[in-house]
C-alpha cells in the first residue's frame, strides 16, 4: 500500500485512476473537470479500484488495436462503456461468490462481529450498532448485491448520524477542521463537488475509526490495482 494510500485513502482512488489513464495514454495532460467528475461517479457507485482500471485497461487496449489508434484518446469518458462493462462483470461474479478475495456473507458477518467490538459510542450509537449486527447477521444468508450494497450504505449513513449527534459540536468542529486542512492539497486541482466528496467521505471514515470500526461498504474491502 502506497503511503497516501495508507494516509488518505479517498484521494488516493481518484489518484490512482488519474495516474494509470495519463501514463496509458501517453500524454503529459491530466484530467480535467468533467474527467474528475467521472471518476466520482464511479467512486460513489462503489466501484472498486481495481476494477476502474481493469475497465481503463481495456478500453486503451482496444483503442491501440483500433482504426483510430494514431488518434489521441482525448479524455476519461473514452473508458466510461468498457468500465461498465467491467463493474457488470464485478457485480456478478460478486453475487455468485465467485469474485476473488470478497465474500459477501462474510464480509456482512465481519462487520457484525466489528460493531458488536465498537467502542466509546454514547448509548444511541451502541443500541444502533447492536441492532445493525443483528440486522447483517440475517442479511449474511444472501439476497441481490445491489439490494445489500443500498442497504449498507442506509444503515452506515444512520449509524455516522447517530454518532455524531453524541459526539458534541466541539468534537464535530475539530474533526471538520481536521480533515479540511487535510484537502488543502487538492483544492484547485479538483472540483469543488469532488473536494465535497472527498470530505464527507473522510469525515465517516475517521468517524468510525474513532471507534474501532470500518466502513460497512462491500466497495471498502477492495484493494486496488490493475487486473
Amino acid at each position: 500500500m502506497s503511503t497516501l494510500a495508507a494516509v488518505d485513502p479517498e484521494a488516493a482512488y481518484y489518484q490512482a485512476v488519474e495516474e494509470y489513464f495519463v501514463s496509458r495514454r501517453g500524454d503529459p495532460l491530466f484530467l480535467s473537470n468533467a474527467d474528475w467528475n467521472l471518476v466520482r461517479k464511479w467512486r460513489l457507485a462503489g466501484l472498486p479500484l481495481r476494477v476502474v482500471l481493469r475497465g481503463i485497461r481495456d478500453a486503451l487496449d482496444a483503442h491501440a488495436h483500433g482504426w483510430s489508434r494514431d488518434r489521441k484518446v482525448g479524455s476519461l469518458s473514452y473508458c466510461a462503456r468498457e468500465v461498465d462493462a467491467a463493474r457488470e462483470r464485478w457485480e456478478r461474479a460478486l453475487s455468485l461468490g465467485r469474485e476473488e478475495g470478497t465474500d459477501a456473507a462474510l464480509a456482512l458477518r465481519g462487520f457484525a462481529a466489528d460493531l458488536d467490538r465498537a467502542t466509546g459510542l454514547g448509548p444511541g450509537g451502541r443500541a444502533l450498532a447492536a441492532q445493525i449486527a443483528r440486522e447483517l447477521r440475517e442479511r449474511a444468508s444472501g439476497g441481490p448485491l445491489e439490494e445489500v450494497t443500498a442497504w449498507l450504505a442506509e444503515r452506515e449513513a444512520s449509524l455516522l448520524d447517530a454518532i455524531a449527534a453524541e459526539d458534541g459540536e466541539d468534537r464535530r468542529d475539530a474533526l471538520e477542521a481536521e480533515v479540511d486542512a487535510g484537502l488543502g492539497r487538492w483544492r484547485g486541482r479538483m472540483p469543488a463537488r469532488v473536494v465535497e466528496q472527498l470530505k464527507r467521505e473522510q469525515l465517516a471514515r475517521k468517524r468510525l475509526e474513532a471507534h474501532g470500526l470500518p466502513r460497512l461498504s462491500l466497495f471498502h474491502l477492495e484493494a486496488g490495482g490493475a487486473a
